[in-house]
């Protein structure tokens, strides 16, 4: 089975609301899909999204490394996978967020070829999941409406971004805890916006007035590892590291200096499945969980990550993946099911995808 072609397209898709974090604020999902044709029809689907904030690839750059990697796959045998995967992460420095969409249609032919779900592929058999969903941040009383109508959805587990001023920051999660109550799943996500002696303040002080915390995710800038280490040493709230984890290599790094308790796994910062797949191994190793998240990608890429989920549900336990509940409309048919807040994959060969609207080839 031979790779024939590698096509290029944009979707966009409005939020319900916009996605506010200490990072950015976005209105539109706007990714960036591959499509892989083989000789014998087989077609699989990938997907990324730009997110400059934290990848520093923009959608432009992205279409840029993808049509560069191109010929590159192009006329190469799936047969040769391994060796297609080497091709894809070794031609070209970082650009995970690209790497990552070609990975994903690599692997959902390959997992068409076997006749598997992907999950099965991949030697996974969980089919269900629930997420969490994201809380973005704004004022005190419309981040408490916005989790009172999540709970209403049905969501079990609120992730509540923060980053702004720690002092304020500690108002709005006394509040939102007042309002939601003991049943409720609290996380905080500061997307680096302390410094390691503030959110030491933020910590304490939220002991202090006994909310429980699943976790407080990556609180100070992603290469101050001492920053974290500092503040691991002086709070019981679990440290997990995003945006310090784009390889595994940063993953082995911070878990060898003991710089934090949990790990977030997203395929586009990583590079794709095989990638997210070595930094679960390494933290199976370490006998740390993860969660696997996501920026803000479609089904696909979303539904990809599910997959990996599955694959290595001894090591991830968490999973951040509400992506395409935040969206207004649902343009990929077949595929991952997202029915708030459950995730069922698909049971059909691969991906499960049959057909994507409202693609714009480039």
């Amino acid at each position: 089975m031979i790779i024939r072609e590698i096509s290029i397209g944009s979707l966009q898709i409005p939020l319900i609301k916009p996605f506010k974090t200490a990072l950015r604020t976005v209105y539109t999902l706007d990714v960036i899909l591959v499509k892989i044709t083989t000789d014998n029809g087989i077609i699989g689907y990938g997907e990324t999204a730009p997110t400059v904030a934290i990848t520093g690839e923009s959608k432009e750059s992205i279409i840029k490394a993808i049509n560069y990697i191109k010929p590159l796959l192009i006329d190469k045998s799936i047969a040769d996978f391994d060796t297609i995967l080497d091709t894809l992460h070794s031609c070209i420095v970082q650009n995970f967020s690209a790497k990552s969409a070609i990975e994903i249609a690599l692997y959902d032919i390959a997992a068409q070829n076997a006749k598997l779900p992907l999950y099965k592929y991949l030697g996974g058999d969980k089919t269900y999941f629930q997420t969490g969903i994201t809380i973005s941040l704004n004022d005190t009383d419309t981040m408490v409406k916005d989790s009172l109508e999540a709970i209403q959805d049905g969501f079990g587990s609120l992730k509540i971004k923060l980053g702004f001023d720690y002092r304020e920051d500690i108002d709005r999660v006394s509040q939102i805890y007042s309002a939601v109550g003991n049943n409720i799943s609290l996380k905080l996500d500061a997307n680096q916006g302390w410094s390691p002696e503030e959110s030491v303040k933020f910590l304490n002080a939220i002991e202090k007035i006994s909310i429980p915390i699943s976790f407080i995710e990556q609180p100070v800038d992603r290469y101050d590892i001492e920053g974290l280490k500092y503040i691991k040493q002086r709070t019981s709230i679990p440290i997990l590291a995003d945006e310090s984890i784009f390889s595994p290599n940063d993953a082995r790094k911070l878990l060898e200096e003991e710089a934090v308790d949990l790990i977030n796994i997203k395929l586009d910062k990583c590079g794709g499945i095989s990638k997210a797949l070595e930094i679960a191994d390494i933290c199976k190793d370490y006998d740390v969980e993860c969660m696997v998240g996501c920026m803000l990608e479609g089904a696909i890429s979303v539904g990809a990550a599910t997959h990996v989920a599955s694959a290595r549900s001894d090591t991830i336990t968490m999973y951040d993946l509400d992506a395409p509940m935040l969206c207004s409309s649902a343009p990929v048919i077949g595929g991952a099911r997202f029915d708030a807040p459950r995730i069922t994959l698909s049971e059909n060969h691969g991906l499960g995808i049959k057909d994507i609207t409202g693609i714009i080839w480039i």
